[in-house]
């Protein structure tokens, strides 16, 4: 029978969309764990602390809190880095693109030669794959020294950002999640 002329009620694409939309709500989700920039970078909340234990406790707390933003600001540095390293730059996308799709993204279980991978297990291969092509580009210095200068702002953000205006949250607790109180 031919259908000269008719709209189709269905597309071989509309996985591929389907699969896009999943992706986006994934990294909606991810990213839904990120705090406001502003209130990372409130300086109303910024002073010294008053010893070590306080230093080591604002760093466990705060680390807890804005994991996701620390890990953007240390990934953000890295890639700044590479910009003098065109081969590296474009290995680090590459590699973004695949921690998206084998980790990110992923709504079911990795599967390869009919067994199921661990999640552990594709975190742990995709970092060591991730730091050797890294420093295989030749700009191991370049990269160690970048991570390095995101460590310690991350740490110095941490050690001088008070903590007394976060408390946690009932529902995120169990996966380190605060609310903040805000000031009346």
């Amino acid at each position: 029978m031919t259908t000269y002329g008719t709209i189709p009620t269905s597309s071989g694409g509309g996985s591929n969309l389907e699969y896009l939309t999943r992706a986006k709500e994934r990294i909606k989700t991810g990213l839904g764990t990120r705090r406001p920039w502003k209130e990372v970078f409130n300086l109303r909340s910024i002073n010294f602390p008053h010893g070590i234990s306080e230093a080591y406790s604002r760093v466990k707390t705060n680390t807890g809190y804005f994991r996701m933003n620390y890990a953007i600001l240390v990934l953000l540095i890295l890639f700044l880095s590479l910009f003098w390293h065109p081969i590296s730059l474009i290995v680090f996308v590459v590699l973004m693109a695949v921690w998206l799709f084998l980790y990110f993204l992923r709504d079911e279980p990795l599967v390869i030669f009919h067994r199921v991978i661990d999640d552990r297990v594709v975190l742990t291969v995709l970092s060591v794959l991730t730091l050797v092509l890294l420093l295989l580009t030749g700009a191991t210095m370049n990269i160690l020294i970048s991570v390095l200068v995101g460590i310690v702002v991350v740490v110095i953000h941490a050690v001088f950002r008070k903590t007394d205006d976060l408390s946690l949250d009932e529902e995120g607790a169990e996966a380190g999640g605060y609310l903040v109180a805000s000031p009346s």
